[in-house]
């Protein structure tokens, strides 16, 4: 059977950081084909500004259809997503735009991630990400019947500033993320 994970990076977070580095990595030791999607051109000063933040999922959204164009998902029995805030939001539109069944990853979504249906996926989410509150987080991931992991003190890369401590906190963010690219 063949298997595909795409990674949906983020503004700032692209496939070549921790999270979807190794989520890349991981998902080829398992047998997955990975498309890493790139993005570009995003508007300033998005952070707090909703207008702006929904243009650049509309301008994320627009470019994976771009750079997934090609790409023949019927020829594919597993399908796994991978999203890193903005890309959350995009990988669950584009799921739901194109009819895609797959399942995956969101790691730090934001709050308009959950517009969209995540059935199938599990979040990630740091206790001190600036870009979305964590009670709104737990919240729509309680309604949404969706598996949240966190990560107390961790920021929107779910990084804390301890060095070993985030070594720790990314074996475990691996270890809970393989269950899904498996």
């Amino acid at each position: 059977m063949k298997k595909l994970c795409v990674l949906f990076p983020g503004i700032g977070y692209t496939c070549d950081k921790p999270l979807l580095y190794y989520s890349a990595k991981l998902a080829r030791a398992r047998g997955y084909e990975v498309i890493a999607l790139k993005y570009s051109g995003f508007p300033e000063g998005a952070k707090g500004n909703d207008e702006k933040l929904r243009l650049a999922a509309a301008h994320a959204l627009t470019q994976s259809e771009q750079q997934l164009a090609d790409v023949d998902f019927s020829g594919f029995g597993r399908i796994v997503f991978v999203g890193k805030s903005i890309g959350t939001r995009t990988c669950l539109e584009y799921k739901a735009k194109h009819n895609i069944k797959a399942c995956g990853v969101l790691f730090t979504p934001l709050e308009f991630t959950f517009e969209q249906s995540a059935d199938g996926f599990c979040a990630f989410h740091g206790t001190a990400d600036p870009w979305a509150k964590t009670a709104e987080i737990e919240r729509l991931c309680k309604e949404n019947a969706l598996p949240l992991y966190e990560y107390a003190d961790a920021n929107h890369s779910l990084e804390t500033g301890d060095v070993m401590r985030d070594i720790i906190n990314l074996r475990d963010v691996m270890e809970k993320a393989g269950k899904i690219i498996a």
